[in-house]
Order: structure tokens, then sequence, then C-alpha cells
């Protein structure tokens, strides 16, 4: 079991036994339910300026309780990072309702992101995240030399004295909110993604030699390895070859390889890139920028897998029969030469090509034809060919989303945003990495090597409760149990192909999964349906595959002492515990920085689109309004429920609706709406919506009544008491 995620804000050692009456507390009950008081941590701000609160040391591995917190008026206002005693009620199951007793005193200063102000005796910071209200002030001689305008990050002065704002110290000028690609620079800095190597990881990094064949390592460079990757890539961190296996026993089967950057020979344990390394856990990829987890020397230089230069790697042998099933594998260290440095898009129309001359009969224009086509790629495609037949036959989740990419002009702002293309080649990369992972983690629980796994725990009983209401409402059924697996979810995806509410099926089922993480111990992953897996195939963007490709080089080596000393592999262990929480979290952390840059590039290019019209579908909601995603871009705006035109609209969370009081007129997840672009604020990153939809001027029961609901008012009292539907929903 990995311990429980550290909070920053306490170091407290957490206590067992019972609480006594009254007393504050952090942990969740054993009966699940949220103690009568406890300590919450203030995590965002909802559009309605509600203040939303998380237990302390909630497991990020569930999703935690919707708690909204109430403030009594009476001390000062809390913000995102407070900790506050609050008394809690439950108002029914996953939400609950907060009332602030009091906002424990802070061990240490807060972080602050936002505008500078100048001002006669210094400044303001005005924040530009949605979840932070407060501004603070800035006296003369701490203003770092900032400009009018400029973005800024600073920590607050909690001995300074003030009448109504917090005093806080500029310590570092990002330069103006309005200038291009300033959202990469606004999420990095709001998630504080380390973004400047250690003068000791960068002297390793340029002391590294280049490769050079030894003893201890295979001579791959006559196997013709290739490279696949996107147009803008620019590390390249695996390689494939696929052959027919010669096998006489194996008729119909592949020989495929698989060769990876061999990272961790630059990389070692305990030295400062390693530490860098650890401490970034990942590479993070924002729209128009990379911040990486190695040096620009390992990332893009010497780890990188660029054609026709000789590279040390990690490669695996992987023999398949013709239906995909993994016959035997063999790891070994080795030196490869990248052969070419293909593209996805080349890929696939070199393909798709040949398969067109083949299927009407004529060969291609040889003028036409990749020179790679006949000894790589159709290969590489019909090995592929037998990896999707055993997919398909384990019934790994199939769930089919748009993605979508943001285009920059010249000058770095947002040109467009499109659709990015889905095509066999993206599968087929995906298909053999996923079994070079597989073998991985076959390979290494065989030789009892302490390693770390990537683990999909089934849904959670509570995700999946919304899910079979939304089904059974939509004509879908999915079995519920213990034995649910991913292809009962792939019937139903199967079943809303080419249906109206597709979208919303595919959204919906994505929701209800549980959050993948890294773990020392190899519990499965639900959404592929294996029972074994690891990452083994991205060690320079991902600590976790570092730290696989340090076990399989051990047990590959012919020198493996440790190889069976149980006391080693315990200790070992015991540190991949924190190890895998710690890159849990920064992979999370990351996954946060990109949704809040590309969330900002997509409001500052619907900024410039205010009162126009787009078509979009109703992606999720809740008490406090609807998401619309548009369907030529993929973005996602809000429509609060003040927006909701022509009547008095109750949330229904039951049937996943907002129904209008007298019309009963109703917004459903799913339903396609025309918008309008109300706000699009490029400063905190909030887009509003407002549908277009007009009742007819006869329609009286569509008029907006003068008299707004009042359960106070004589006749809808008597209203209130004989309707209790009404009643309980009006109280929620």
């Amino acid at each position: 079991m990995s311990k429980k995620k550290p909070t920053p804000h306490s170091n407290r050692k957490e206590k067992t036994g019972k609480h006594k009456k009254g007393a504050p507390s952090s942990a969740r009950s054993t009966s699940g339910h949220l103690p009568e008081v406890a300590v919450l941590a203030i995590t965002s701000i909802s559009e309605d300026g509600e203040l939303i609160g998380e237990p302390l040391n909630w497991d990020p591995r569930r999703k935690p309780p919707h708690i909204v917190v109430t403030e009594s008026g009476r001390q000062a206002a809390a913000i995102v990072g407070d900790r506050v005693l609050c008394k809690i009620r439950k108002v029914r199951p996953q939400l609950y309702h907060a009332l602030a007793i009091r906002i424990l005193p802070g061990e240490q200063p807060k972080s602050v992101l936002g505008v500078f102000v100048a001002t006669s005796d210094g400044g303001i910071i005005e924040p530009i995240s949605r979840r932070q209200k407060e501004s603070f002030m800035v006296a003369s001689g701490d203003t770092g030399g900032a400009l009018h305008g400029e973005l800024v990050t600073g920590v607050t002065m909690p001995g300074m004295p003030s009448m109504s704002m917090t005093y806080a110290k500029i310590n570092e000028r990002l330069g103006r909110l309005d200038t291009p690609r300033a959202a990469s620079l606004i999420a990095a800095a709001m998630h504080e993604l380390p973004a400047i190597f250690s003068p000791e990881a960068l002297n390793e990094a340029q002391a590294a030699e280049l490769p050079a064949l030894s003893a201890e390592r295979e001579d791959l460079r006559d196997i013709p390895l290739v490279t696949i990757d996107g147009e803008d890539a620019r590390d390249f961190d695996d390689a494939v070859f696929a052959e027919a296996d010669d096998d006489e026993k194996n008729p119909g089967g592949w020989h495929i390889v698989v060769a990876i950057a061999d990272v961790a020979h630059y990389v070692k344990e305990e030295s400062a890139l390693d530490a860098d390394a650890f401490e970034r856990g990942n590479s993070v990829y924002f729209p128009d920028r990379v911040i990486p987890m190695l040096p620009e020397r390992l990332s893009n230089g010497l780890c990188s897998l660029v054609p026709r230069e000789d590279r040390f790697c990690l490669a695996v042998h992987l023999w398949m029969d013709f239906e995909g099933n993994m016959r035997r594998y063999k790891f070994v260290r080795g030196l490869m030469r990248s052969q070419a440095r293909l593209t996805y898009t080349e890929v696939q129309a070199a393909f798709d090509a040949h398969t067109h001359s083949r299927t009407h009969s004529h060969p291609p224009d040889m003028a036409d034809k990749h020179p790679l086509l006949e000894s790589i790629i159709v290969p590489l495609f019909a090995a592929y060919g037998a990896l999707s037949t055993e997919r398909d036959r384990r019934g790994a989740l199939d769930l089919n989303l748009p993605e979508y990419k943001i285009l920059f002009d010249a000058s770095g702002n947002v040109a467009n945003i499109a659709p990015r293309p889905r095509q066999e080649a993206h599968r087929l990369i995906e298909a053999y990495m996923i079994a070079a992972n597989v073998a991985a983690a076959d390979f290494l629980l065989k030789q009892k090597k302490p390693a770390i796994y990537r683990v999909h725990e089934p849904p959670a009983e509570e995700k999946l409760e919304d899910l079979y209401t939304l089904l059974k409402m939509s004509g879908y059924s999915l079995q519920a149990g213990s034995g649910l697996r991913a292809s009962h979810f792939n019937r139903v995806l199967r079943a809303s192909e080419g249906r109206p509410d597709a979208y919303m099926i595919h959204t919906s089922v994505l929701r209800s999964q549980m959050q993948a993480y890294y773990s020392h111990e190899n519990l499965g992953h639900f959404g592929l349906s294996l029972e074994k897996y690891c990452h083994f195939t991205s060690p320079i963007r991902r600590y976790s595959d570092l730290v696989v490709h340090r076990s399989l080089a051990s047990a590959i080596s012919k020198d493996n002492k440790e190889l069976h000393d149980k006391l080693h592999v315990k200790k070992i262990n015991a540190r991949l515990a924190d190890v895998a929480l710690h890159i849990s979290e920064t992979e999370r952390r990351a996954m946060m920085a990109e949704r809040e840059a590309s969330d900002r590039y997509k409001v500052a290019y619907m900024s410039r689109h205010i009162s126009d019209s787009f078509t979009g579908v109703i992606s999720s909601l809740n008490e406090y309004g609807l998401f619309v995603t548009l369907s030529d871009s993929g973005i996602t705006g809000f429509v609060p429920t003040r927006n909701l035109p022509g009547d008095f609209y109750i949330f229904d969370k039951r049937h996943a609706c907002f129904k209008g009081q007298r019309s009963k007129h109703t917004f459903a997840i799913g339903q396609t709406l025309i918008i309008t672009v109300q706000t699009a604020n490029a400063m905190t990153g909030s887009l509003i919506f407002e549908p277009q939809y007009a009742p007819s001027p006869s329609d009286k029961s569509l008029r907006p009544n003068k008299q707004h609901y009042d359960k106070n008012r004589p006749h809808h009292r008597n209203k209130h008491k004989e309707n209790k539907n009404s009643r309980k929903k009006r109280r929620h």
C-alpha cells in the first residue's frame, strides 16, 4: 500500500483511534461519511463565487466529495490555499455543505500570480486565476522593478499590517499579459513547474559522451529501425521494426523489435540529472512549447533516435503468433541506428495508396511510391493487424473522442483550433508500445525485480451511479456488479456509433473511469484489460520509464548479484512506493497545467468572437449551470443558470438535466444548442456562453414570472406543502 498524499500545509502525524466529540479531523470516517467537524483545504471557487473545499490528506486516486463552504462574514474572507475549520452537513451522497468556523493560520507564505497595477505608493497584484478573488498590495520597495500591466509572481508578507488587503512582495517578472503565448507562462507559474535545470545537471549533460559499441551491448545497426512521430515532434525515443517470423513452428507469426533510447546510461541514480528529472517527474507539453524532463543536450540530442546516427538503446525482441499472442521476448542493451524519421501522415498515406492499388488491381505509380513501403511500412501494418486482433479479443476500452490542436500564426497568436487527425498509423505505434510495455512488466515480475507499474483500477461505484442513470435514460444498458469489464463498456460505445448521442455516451464513459496512476505494486490495468502493465517506452519524458529501464538493465546484466537479495529488494520497494506517489502527483500537476494553458489559449481565441454564434453539445452540468462543448473546435464554455432563458430552471441530477418550472422544457446532457459568446476573459480564463433559445411571444407559459418563487408567500407555501418532490428539489 502506498502512503497517503502529503499535504503542503501540515506535517503533523496522523493519529489513530476515535475522535473526541467536536474535535476537528482531516480524515474520512470508516463509514464513508465526513466527520461533523473537519479541516478543509479551499481548492477552488465556482463560477458563482462559492468556495469549494476538499478534506486534507484525501487520496488523489479517489474522486473527492463536492463540498460547498459558506462563510459567516464575521472574519477575513478565505482564499484558495487556506485551511479552514468547518462544521459539515451531508446534503446527499457526494455533496456536503460546510460552515466555516475559522481560518487556520498558515505555516508559510503563499505564492501569488497576477497582473501588476502600478499606484503612487507601490502597486496591486490582481490575480489572474478564476479560483482566487483576493488582490494583494505591494509596497514601493517590493515591486522588483515591475511595470504596470506586467505578469508577476510573488509571495505574501503575513507580517505586514493592512486594513483591507494582504501585502505581497514581487519576486519575478514574467512579461506582459497581452503578449502572444503568455498562457503557457501563466500555467507554468500557477502550478509551480520547475523550469530551470541546476548548473550541476547541465554540466553532467554537457559531459555526456557519444555512444560507441562495447562488450555489454549488441550491435543492432543492421536492423532497419525507423521512428514514427508527429510532424512537430522534436525528440524521438522509440523506433520500430517488423518482419515475418521464419520459425516453422509459428506460421503467419511476426518478429517485432521495439528499441527505446537508453536514458539510464546517461542519467545515473543519485546524480544531479537524476535529481532534476525526479523533481519534474515528466515533461510538460504546452501547445506552444515544452518544459522537458531532461536538458536539451540529452532530450533532443544523445537520447533522441535521430536518423543515421548511432544511439544507445534498450530493445525488446517480440515474437507473436498470427493472432497477436506473445510467444516469447528478449530484452537487450544495444547500439542502434535509425534508418529514417517518418511521420504518421506520410506512413498512413503510403499504406493507403498501397491498399488502394491492391484493391483496384493496378500497381501504384512508382514515382509516388514511398521508398520504404515494401521493406518497412507494409510489414509494420501487417504485424499491427495481428496485435489489433489480440486487442479486440482482450476487450481493451475503445473510446473514440476527437482531439484538437491549437494552431498559431507567425506572431504567436492563436490562428485556429482544428480537429487533430486520428489515423491507423497512430494506433499502430500505440499497439507496438503496449506490447513492449506488457513484456517489460512480465519480465520484471518473473525476475522479481523492483519496478514501478502503471495501474488503472476498475471504476468506483460512486462514479458509476450517474452513468447507470444516464445510460438507462438514453436507452442503453450496462452490466452492474463486480464482474464489470472494459468490454462491457465497449458494447455500449459500439451501440452509440452513428447516433446523435455518441459524443455524450463516450464522454460519460470516460468520466466514469478512475484516473490511472503509478504504483510499486502490480495491480493491473482495467482500461487495457491487462493483468500486468508498466511504462517502458518513453524514458526521455517520464521518470517512471527511467526507473523501469534501470530495473531491466540490472536484470539482464551479467553481473547481477542483487537479483535474489531479498533485503535489497525490500529496501528498493519501500523507496519506489514514495517515488510512485511523487510521480503520480507530478503527472497530475502536468495535466492540470497543460489543460490550464490550453483553456487560456482557447479563451484568447474566443475573445475575438464575442456575440458570434456557434453550435455545441451539452457535455456536462452541475447545480450552477451547463458546460457546452463546441462542435468545430472542442472548446468548452459555461452557461450559468442565470443565462437559461424563458423560465426558472431546477437542476434535476437524477435525469441529468435542468427542467423549466412552468414550461417543463429541459436542457440535458447530449442536447445540441446554438450559443453566443457572452464573455471571454483572457485574464481569468473564464468563458461564458448564452444559449440562443427564445420562446414564442404567444407562449405565455414560457414568459418569465414577475413573482419569483418564494416559499414564504401564503399561496406558494401551500403549494410547497402539497408537492413533496418540489420541496426536495428546492431545498437542494
